[in-house]
C-alpha cells in the first residue's frame, strides 16, 4: 500500500513510470544569463507532459467533490496568486496562508512558505491534492476512484496521457496526474521584466523612479537584497550551476503576541515542523517577481499594499495595538538581524513600489501557453 499524505492508495492507483520513452524535448526558452532549473531524473520534462499538466491544472474534476482546480487559487492574471488574503478548499475551509505565486517555482529551494522538508515540487504536489489539515483539494480514500474515473471519461484526457506516457498500458493514475501538473507549473518561468531587460543591457528599460528605486532595494540601508536578492529574488535559490544549496527561513517581526516572540497558533512557520522556539515565526522569502500582481502581502495575506510591506520593514517589524494578536513585532526576539529599519521619504517609498513594478513581466501573464486550455 501506499500512502499519499492521508490518501492510502492501491498499487492499482500507481503505474511505473521509470523508463519513459523519447518524447518532444521541453524548450525552457530562457535568456542565456540565466541557468537551467533543477530537473529530476524520475520527472524528466517534455512538452507532451507539459501540455498534460496544463489540462489538469485547470480541471476541478481533480478535486473531491469536483468543485476545485490548481488553477481556482493560482490564477494567470495574478502572476498564479489569486488576489485575496487567505484562500478556501473545496470544502469551504479557510487556509492559513496566502496563495503564492507560481512563476519560477522550479528554482525554489523549498516549496510552499514554511517547511524544510518539502524541496521538490513532486513532494509539495501531493499537499494540496490529498492533504487533510488543511483540506484543498480533498481526494482521500472515498472519493479516489472517482476522480480517477472523472479523468478517464473525459475523451481528451485520453490523447493527452497516451503522448505523455506513450510507454504505458493505462497511463491514468495519480503518479502520473502529479507528475503532469508539475511539468506544467515547472515550465512556467517568467525572465521578460523590464528589470531583466535593464539588467541585459538595456539601458532604457527602468523609469527614473525605478532606476532610483533599485539603487535603494540593492542598498545596504534597506537591506531588501539580502533575502530578495540574485537573478530569482529569494535567497532560497536551487539550479544546475549550484554545488551547495541554502534553503533559509527568516522571522520579519510581524507578530510577537505577548512579547513572548509568539505567532498565532495556527501560523507558528518553520516552528510547526521542528518545535524549535527560534524557528518560531520563520518563512520563506518568496521571490519579487510579478510581486506587483500577486498582492496582498506576506505569509497571512494581512498587508493590502506594497506600500503597507515597505512600512512595516521601515519600522523594523510590524506593531499591533489592541486584539488577540497585540504585541510589538520590532521586538521580536527571533526577528532577523536584516529587519532593523529604516528611513524612507514619501519619495523612497514610491520609487521602491516602481522599482517593484518594474519586476513584472506581462508577457507570462497574458502568455496563452499558460492559459485554460479547456476555454
Amino acid at each position: 500500500m501506499l500512502s499519499l499524505a492521508g490518501c492510502s492508495s492501491s498499487s492499482s492507483d500507481f503505474v511505473d513510470t521509470s523508463h519513459n520513452a523519447s518524447q518532444t524535448s521541453f524548450e525552457w526558452n530562457l535568456p542565456e544569463r540565466y541557468p537551467l532549473p533543477v530537473e529530476p531524473i524520475a520527472n524528466q520534462m517534455s512538452e507532451e507532459k507539459f501540455q498534460l499538466g496544463r489540462h489538469l491544472f485547470y480541471d476541478t474534476r481533480l478535486s473531491g467533490n469536483g468543485t476545485q482546480a490548481c488553477a481556482s487559487c493560482h490564477i494567470q492574471e495574478h502572476g498564479f496568486s489569486d488576489g485575496i488574503a487567505l484562500p478556501t478548499g473545496s470544502t469551504g475551509e479557510l487556509l492559513a496562508r496566502n496563495s503564492q505565486g507560481l512563476m519560477n517555482v522550479a528554482y525554489n529551494a523549498t516549496q510552499t512558505w514554511a517547511n524544510l522538508a518539502l524541496i521538490t515540487l513532486e513532494e509539495q504536489a501531493l499537499v494540496p491534492l490529498f492533504g487533510e489539515n488543511p483540506i484543498e483539494h480533498g481526494i482521500d480514500d472515498s472519493n479516489k476512484e472517482e476522480v480517477l474515473d472523472r479523468i478517464r471519461n473525459e475523451a481528451r484526457y485520453q490523447s493527452l496521457f497516451n503522448d505523455a506516457y506513450p510507454e504505458l498500458g493505462d497511463p491514468i493514475a495519480f503518479n502520473t496526474i502529479r507528475d503532469a501538473i508539475v511539468s506544467f507549473v515547472r515550465g512556467m518561468v517568467s525572465f521578460n521584466s523590464a528589470f531583466d531587460r535593464f539588467e541585459q543591457g538595456d539601458a532604457t528599460a527602468l523609469s527614473a523612479a525605478a532606476h532610483r528605486g533599485r539603487q535603494l532595494f540593492f542598498s545596504e540601508e534597506l537591506e531588501c537584497f539580502h533575502c530578495h536578492g540574485g537573478y530569482h529574488l529569494s535567497d532560497s535559490t536551487m539550479d544546475r550551476s549550484m554545488s551547495f544549496v541554502n534553503r533559509p527561513f527568516h522571522n520579519t517581526g510581524l507578530f510577537n503576541i505577548g512579547g513572548t516572540g509568539d505567532y498565532p497558533h495556527d501560523n507558528t512557520g518553520l516552528f510547526e515542523i521542528t518545535a524549535d522556539p527560534s524557528d518560531m515565526g520563520k518563512f520563506r522569502a518568496p521571490s519579487l517577481r510579478n510581486v506587483a500582481l500577486t498582492a496582498p502581502y506576506l505569509h497571512d495575506g494581512s498587508a493590502a499594499t506594497l506600500g503597507e510591506v515597505l512600512e512595516i520593514y521601515a519600522a523594523g517589524g510590524r506593531l499591533i495595538t489592541t486584539g488577540p494578536h497585540a504585541g510589538d513585532g520590532r521586538l521580536n526576539p527571533f526577528k532577523s538581524s536584516f529587519v532593523t529599519g529604516f528611513n524612507m521619504s514619501e519619495q523612497d517609498k514610491n520609487d521602491v513600489i516602481a522599482f517593484l513594478q518594474s519586476l513584472t513581466d506581462n508577457s507570462f501573464v497574458s502568455d496563452p501557453r499558460f492559459s485554460n486550455p479547456w476555454n
